[in-house]
């Protein structure tokens, strides 16, 4: 049954239409009885309140359909750059991806962004060139950007017949045919004809580069080729196939979607081109008692193991665990091990999620995506298996917040439902993350970007019914150490007239703007027990986030233990654990700390006649132009600015550029502020 499944993604830029091309293959595969439009706010997959008013996709919604006896499991994520956690868990657990392209817009900024988050998890991918019929399109075009912007091969399969108004259909360059769709049969219907004399040239053409760029991976085709023969279909399918799954290529389709126009051969491709969960390279997992890494074959018969990549809350079930099993079963109504929490919990239910919607499963199987029900203590990122096999699957990683509003309940009994609310907001959402300010008492919480922020603060206040106040946004600074130190630092505290006392010397030195915090323990394993080795570890990695003089959390900081003073009779982890965390502390103030801001990076779409207003509002929001690419009608701008100053931009942008440019902005470094050293 591996070999019929396909674990998909639909990802690309926002408006490129993949929620609208999602509804299409529900439609068409018969897992939807009508199509959902994204405009009338029916989109089956985009099923949040706040999705439909809005007519973009914040949560990626899992789904499962058949086409041609296979399962096809499938999650439309989101486009805006503020969501990119839902992309990033979503592109962990998926063997492929189909990549959503404008035909208008070409490679668009977060498609550069979500390509390479595909990149790094070596995800094989096919791409589609959708709206063929808007004003603009340009297949072509589209496909050189593939390659040009994105360092991939595009191998396109198809060609558009027609365009903008006059798109008709396409021609498959496998099958060497032309195909229309019936408007009547909401596109259901499909007719196939010979390819018409007035095309067969360029036909001729995209054939040649398509048997030309598979030759080299295949001698039959090469020696079909040489000798003249017709080379079967079924041949080129297979070689494209092999050549996907090595990332050799990317096979490029087109259509319409909105029209009803190409969505079949898209289901087709999925089917004949993606990997199945056998297929792709086998998930790396770290065996906790031999440490040592290990291959995980997605074997049915072995042993229980996956990866719990989302968490949603349902008010009646409680915690909605999304799995990706690599290995063995997990039934309905079995014990769990979560691996890295040592902890058993219970899977009352096994589901099967449609969207919002749920049938129950007996067992979710290797290979397989699955909901389970009854798990309390799970977060994103956990690996659950079983005891007599533990072993670790890598964490995600998340993007940190860069942006914050202050909330606080409007009556003292709001509080502590208010605090409920962001602890489930929190479990959901990696990037969103809640702290009390310790001066103030007030609660902070930190999202990915305004639009991020807003769609929270919404549910908060509209779907959980909380009267709070929220303050202005402002911007998630950090703090770091411009030099390195060595500080010792001693402790002692009577307990319930018992001594505690404590002795650690730490150097403290900046690393790397980018690489994070590193903590490295210098001394022999024999200067103390190994408890009081974790309590100073546990010590020093609990004080990152507590910052140094105003509160920001510490990043880019390295701590190395150098010496210890331990003594049986009065060492104790409690003293070691405080002695490390205030000895941190003193250190970095010691290290000249400094503040540092987030750094945006800006992507900006203008007419030509306004680009060079577009370009001095940058310039005056401390912005730094990095290059400028003229398009037929617009120019795309890219530049890099602090986010302290991006506040308000879009109703700037609107005001000098006539409400006609466009423009999106994602985190790229933390940088020191001018204005300010401590």
């Amino acid at each position: 049954m591996l070999e019929r499944m396909r674990n998909i993604g639909i990802m690309a830029h926002i408006d490129a239409g993949k929620t609208t091309t999602t509804e299409r293959i529900l439609f068409y595969t018969g897992k939807s009885h009508k199509i959902g439009e994204v405009d009338d706010g029916e989109a089956v997959m985009d099923w949040m309140e706040q999705e439909q008013e809005r007519g973009i996709t914040i949560q990626s919604a899992a789904t499962t359909t058949y086409w041609r006896d296979h399962q096809i499991n499938i999650i439309d994520t989101p486009g805006h750059v503020d969501f990119t956690a839902e992309v990033e868990r979503s592109l962990r657990v998926l063997d492929g991806a189909v990549g959503v392209f404008c035909a208008v817009g070409g490679v668009e900024p977060q498609t550069e962004t979500v390509w390479h988050q595909a990149d790094r998890y070596k995800v094989p991918r096919i791409g589609f060139v959708n709206k063929m019929d808007r004003v603009g399109a340009d297949f072509f075009a589209v496909v050189a950007e593939i390659e040009a912007k994105l360092g991939a091969k595009p191998l396109p399969v198809q060609i558009p017949i027609g365009k903008e108004s006059n798109f008709e259909g396409v021609i498959d360059l496998v099958e060497m045919r032309e195909i229309r769709w019936d408007d009547g049969s909401d596109g259901e219907k499909m007719e196939y004809s010979p390819i018409a004399a007035e095309r067969t040239a360029l036909a001729h053409e995209w054939r040649e580069k398509l048997v030309d760029a598979l030759s080299s991976r295949s001698d039959e085709i090469t020696e079909l080729y040489l000798g003249g023969e017709e080379i079967p279909a079924t041949l080129l399918r297979s070689v494209i196939r092999k050549a996907v799954l090595e990332r050799a290529f990317v096979p490029v389709l087109c259509g319409a979607s909105r029209r009803n126009v190409g969505v079949q051969p898209l289901i087709d491709a999925v089917v004949d081109y993606l990997p199945a969960p056998d297929e792709v390279t086998p998930a790396v997992g770290h065996h906790v008692k031999k440490e040592e890494e290990i291959a995980i074959p997605c074997d049915p018969k072995g042993q229980a193991l996956g990866l719990v990549f989302k968490i949603q809350y349902d008010r009646e079930a409680g915690s909605l665990c999304y799995v990706r099993m690599y290995s063995g079963a997990l039934k309905s109504g079995s014990v769990v091990y979560n691996v890295g929490k040592k902890k058993r919990e219970r899977a009352n239910r096994v589901l099967r999620m449609h969207s919002n919607k749920s049938e129950p499963m007996d067992e979710v199987g290797a290979g397989d995506i699955g909901v389970i029900v009854g798990m309390k203590l799970a977060q994103t990122g956990d690996t659950i298996g079983s005891e007599g096999w533990p072993v670790l699957l890598e964490k995600m990683h998340f993007p940190e917040p860069v942006i914050s509003v202050a909330i606080e309940p409007k009556t003292v009994s709001e509080q502590e439902k208010l605090r409920e609310v962001l602890d489930i907001l929190a479990k959901e959402d990696p990037t969103f993350t809640t702290k009390e300010n310790d001066e103030t008492g007030q609660l902070i919480i930190s999202g990915m970007g305004e639009l991020h922020l807003d769609v929270l603060v919404t549910r908060i206040l509209r779907d959980y019914k909380v009267s709070a106040k929220v303050g202005n946004p402002q911007v998630t600074y950090r703090e770091s150490v411009s030099k390195a130190v060595e500080h010792k630092q001693d402790f002692s505290k009577m307990l319930a007239g018992k001594e505690n006392s404590a002795s650690v010397t730490l150097r403290v030195e900046p690393l790397e703007r980018g690489s994070g915090n590193r903590y490295t323990c210098a001394v022999k394993k024999t200067a103390a027990p190994e408890e009081i080795l974790d309590a100073i570890e546990r010590g020093v990695t609990n004080a990152f986030p507590s910052g140094i003089v105003l509160g920001y959390p510490c990043i880019d900081v390295g701590v190395t233990l150098t010496a210890i003073g331990y003594s049986e009779l009065t060492g104790t982890d409690f003293a070691f654990e405080a002695c490390a965390s205030l000895g941190l502390d003193e250190a970095c103030r010691k290290a000249a700390p400094v503040l540092l801001e987030p750094i945006m990076v800006l992507d900006l779409l203008s007419p030509k006649d306004f680009v060079g207003d577009v370009i001095s509002l940058v310039v005056q929001r401390g912005g730094l132009v990095q290059s400028m690419e003229s398009r037929t009608s617009m120019d795309h701008v890219k530049a890099q600015a602090p986010m302290a100053r991006m506040f308000g931009f879009m109703t700037s942008l609107r005001s000098v550029s006539q409400g006609r440019a466009t423009f999106s902005m994602e985190f790229s470094h933390f940088e020191k502020k001018s204005e300010k050293e401590f």
